[in-house]
């Protein structure tokens, strides 16, 4: 027996009782009607919703869409962590101090968390005021898809991103990209990666560079270099990596691939660990929330892009540094892992045919890898590459459907 769950349910039971004293006052003619929206949002966060359909279909689960919300959230944890840890780690790397994972671990969680909850705490604080604003003056329930967004926000910034910064590009991906369509499933584009290309576009120097991916950085700009893997690629070529930066795990000079599969690296704060990330699709595919079809398609088009870009460089002289870079490599340096399960998936912006993930998936994977190879004035291409296959999924569903009628039809 469980010596808790007694406990649990006094509380619970206790919690209910206090709540529905309280629901009164929040209801038509109560003196608090106008926060009706806000009330329904705290309680469903505690409570399941009591509604049940009254016509058409009726699908029994016992999981809604805050329940679908929070999972995403906790699979986003790892990565969390590991960026927490490596924006400390990094830090302290820069100022020649504690270069062992171990050396120093209390003061790099510490430090971490200085820069990166701020972001978290802004970012939720903001967008969820919008948020609950647009409710109160609809007279509609609170959206719960800015759980997700907002803690996909943080962990796709730099650690030295001004918080300002942080709270205006979260606005205008709330207001101009979400609830200007009509608020959640109505979004065309993913709201959290608008939030970084309104911040890529609008303040560049924030979010390039070899300064901003360190937190620090600025002070000493010229003790360490805070450069990342792409961005080294792309400007002087795959054999340099070898002489930038310092190997955690080897400790010595230059990146090497446990380094990047682990996270050790310069980057957006929870993009770097590929193992954060791995993990979080795990929990995605085992709760049946994030589409496996998706996530394998984009690792397979972009390892088949870098297949055909690394035979075109051995067949022509293109004097494209990026070029030579195997094809495996471009699975485990960037963000091209953390797009793939947390972006390309979103559930409202994705293709939703089965033929058609497969499709979108693809596509996002080659787009991206062309993007960072071909441009050298962007290295990563995963965040334009799934915009600009947000657009079109519902093309490609568009045909996939009917393509399905018509082969319907042929069969008579």
């Amino acid at each position: 027996m469980d010596p808790i769950k007694p406990i649990r349910d006094t509380v619970g039971k206790n919690l209910w009782k206090q709540v529905e004293e309280l629901e009164p006052n929040f209801k038509k003619g109560g003196m608090l009607q106008s926060l009706h929206s806000t009330f329904d949002a705290f309680k469903t966060f505690l409570f399941v919703p009591p509604i049940t359909t009254q016509r058409g279909t009726h699908i029994k689960d016992a999981i809604d869409l805050k329940r679908t919300m929070f999972i995403v959230v906790i699979a986003m944890i790892p990565c969390l962590l590991n960026g927490i840890f490596n924006v400390g780690h990094l830090h302290y790397v820069a100022n020649g101090m504690y270069p062992g994972f171990w050396e120093g671990f209390g003061p790099k969680i510490l430090y971490g968390l200085s820069k990166v909850l701020p972001i978290v705490v802004v970012s939720y604080g903001v967008g969820l005021g919008v948020e609950f604003a647009f409710a109160q003056y609809r007279g509609h329930p609170v959206n719960e898809g800015f759980l997700v967004s907002a803690m996909l926000i943080p962990l796709i910034m730099p650690p030295d991103i001004p918080l300002w910064m942080v709270a205006l590009a979260t606005v205008f991906s709330v207001v101009i990209v979400k609830e200007a369509f009509g608020g959640t499933g109505m979004n065309v584009l993913n709201v959290a990666l608008t939030a970084r290309v309104f911040i890529f576009f609008a303040y560049p120097t924030y979010i390039s560079g070899d300064q901003v991916w360190i937190a620090g950085m600025s002070d000493n700009p010229d003790a360490y270099s805070g450069a990342t893997v792409l961005g080294v690629w792309a400007k002087q070529g795959f054999d340099a990596v070898q002489q930038v930066g310092f190997s955690t795990i080897n400790q010595s000079v230059g990146y090497a691939p446990i380094d990047m599969f682990l996270g050790f690296i310069p980057g957006s704060i929870g993009e770097t660990s590929k193992l954060a990330v791995l993990i979080g699709a795990l929990i995605l595919i085992w709760t049946g929330v994030g589409s496996w079809r998706i996530m394998l398609s984009v690792f397979v088009g972009a390892f088949v892009m870098g297949l055909l870009l690394n035979a075109m460089d051995l067949a022509f002289d293109f004097n494209n540094p990026h070029l030579s870079v195997p094809a495996y490599y471009h699975l485990i340096a960037g963000g091209l892992a953390f797009g793939a399960v947390f972006m390309a998936t979103d559930p409202v912006t994705a293709a939703q045919t089965t033929t058609g993930k497969y499709i979108y998936g693809f596509l996002v994977g080659v787009l991206s890898i062309v993007i960072r190879v071909l441009n050298p004035a962007y290295p990563e291409g995963v965040m334009l590459a799934i915009l600009f296959m947000n657009v079109f999924a519902p093309l490609i569903d568009h045909y996939i459907i009917q393509s399905n009628i018509k082969r319907r039809l042929a069969r008579g």
